[in-house]
């Protein structure tokens, strides 16, 4: 997982007359929290920060006054019309810390021929050190037959990671072709 950069500048005016402006001027209000510390009200590029967020659980070194801090996004409030980013809370965090994340499953390989792979689960919440997040986690279906099912605590997951998910929360499940049993009935 990459670290992106992020340069924010300290925000002396709140409201929703100065967030506004600041939107106006291609600045977002962000604050900055965690680990104890009085919230920090920021602002930073809108641009550089659209395109961080759209990466699901992007580490983000964030440097404020030659200090840096090593962030998560947390909230991302926008407008649902224009799709405007309004405000940002990022959370931050320790270098060996372990976060909880919620991360895409994807599927790799084909099940045995004449069946067919049903995902029932999309992502997968886990607990992972907050420099060691994977970007997706790949459940290999490779010659799976049918009737069989991949529960959450058949899934292999990357180094250091643990599922927060109950381990009998259905992920896959392989599905015979329709109609193969009716044809069995029907040919005895």
């Amino acid at each position: 997982m990459s670290k992106y950069q992020l340069e924010a500048t300290v925000r002396e005016q709140f409201g929703k007359g100065a967030a506004r402006k600041l939107r106006a001027a291609g600045k977002t209000p962000v604050v900055v929290y965690g680990h104890g510390t009085a919230p920090l009200h920021v602002t930073v590029e809108t641009h550089p920060l659209s395109l961080i967020i759209r990466q699901a659980n992007a580490l983000i070194e964030l440097n404020l006054n030659d200090e840096k801090h090593l962030v998560l996004v947390k909230d991302v409030q926008r407008d649902p019309v224009p799709q405007i980013i309004e405000h940002v809370d990022l959370l931050i965090v320790a270098q060996g810390e372990a976060v909880e994340v919620e991360v895409p499953l994807h599927l790799s390989g084909e099940p045995f021929s004449g069946t067919s792979a049903l995902q029932e689960l999309n992502t997968i919440r886990l607990s992972v050190p907050a420099t060691s997040i994977p970007e997706n986690v790949v459940v290999d279906i490779t010659g799976l037959e049918a009737d069989v099912h991949v529960l959450v605590r058949d899934v292999v997951l990357p180094e250091g990671a643990t599922a927060i998910d109950a381990g009998d929360l259905l992920v896959v499940k392989i599905a015979g072709a329709r109609g193969a049993a009716e044809d069995e009935v029907a040919a005895e």
